[in-house]
């Protein structure tokens, strides 16, 4: 059974216009700027890791041991006899590696991340709870209840 070629191009055109206001929709906007965003908090988060706390790290436990600093991304345990090198990348190139400083900066990057959006739910909450204790206007009279409480001023003056 063949559909005519007009049934096929309203349908597609149903479908296209269903999918132009899904897209459209609010949600799926913002979730699009907040992935955006996320991309680009993760790189920010990248460069603090790697770029200012794993050198202060590699500093101070240079220092406490007496050597020149280490180096977190370059750590690694050769799974076989094959891995001699000296470096991550040739290491990887001989054979199987435990990468396990590679794994320690993404866990630090991972918990910073963790912890700088716990920071924000957590002010999120405080507001809203601000918001939930603020006592409530009280509410205006209706139409009626001014008609009669001025007959009641009236009198009172009559």
């Amino acid at each position: 059974m063949s559909l005519p070629v007009r049934d096929v191009e309203e349908k597609g055109l149903r479908m296209l216009k269903e999918f132009r206001e899904f897209a459209m929709k609010g949600n799926v906007i913002d979730l699009a700027v907040g992935v955006i965003i996320g991309a680009a908090f993760g790189s920010i988060v990248t460069s603090l890791v790697g770029d200012i706390i794993m050198p202060i790290i590699g500093a101070i436990t240079g220092w406490i041991t007496g050597g020149g600093g280490l180096d977190f991304s370059n750590y690694f345990t050769g799974l076989s006899k094959a891995v001699t090198a000296g470096n991550l990348a040739d290491a990887k190139k001989q054979g199987a590696v435990l990468a396990w400083g590679n794994f320690m900066t993404l866990t630090i990057n991972f918990l910073i991340i963790a912890f700088v959006l716990f920071m924000v739910i957590r002010a999120m909450n405080t507001l809203k709870r601000k918001d939930a204790a603020a006592p409530a206007a009280p509410p205006t009279p209706s139409r009626e209840e001014e008609l009669l409480t001025e007959i009641r001023d009236l009198l009172k003056k009559a």
